[in-house]
């Protein structure tokens, strides 16, 4: 499937999971990830990692275990070396939270989706796709 037909559907993902939680709006999102991105500290966003977590990036789909997607993204960062990220987006509810976010690499662009779930009142990543930028070689 293209990424341009994937857009759609992990933008409706992100949204139907956020609204189906029952809790009270926040945009905070843990401090950390965004630095992590712009500096592509695989380890420091790692510790934002559910025990499990659903990860696509360019070459890897899949559920991995934190350190095996720990070990992915470090090597996706030693190969595409983070110039600057922004969020685009961000939002939730109490329970769970989403990011969109533009990653400027050395190699291309990016686009950043991430969802957290509160856990045990941390909120941890359960799903990160890091897909190329349209516009993007």
């Amino acid at each position: 499937m293209s990424t341009f037909n994937r857009f759609p559907l992990t933008i409706t993902w992100l949204i139907l999971a956020v609204f189906l939680t029952g809790a009270s709006i926040t945009r905070e999102l843990p401090e950390g990830i965004a630095e992590a991105f712009s500096k592509g500290h695989s380890r420091n966003l790692a510790r934002h990692f559910n025990n499990n977590i659903e990860l696509v990036v360019p070459d890897h789909e899949d559920v991995y275990s934190k350190s095996q997607a720990e070990l992915i993204l470090r090597g996706f960062f030693s190969e595409h070396k983070p110039v600057k990220f922004e969020y685009l987006h961000k939002g939730g509810k109490e329970a769970s939270r989403y990011g969109i976010g533009s990653l400027e690499t050395e190699k291309g662009d990016f686009r950043i989706y991430f969802l957290l779930k509160v856990a045990d009142g941390t909120p941890l990543i359960h799903l990160l796709r890091i897909e190329r930028a349209e516009d993007s070689p």
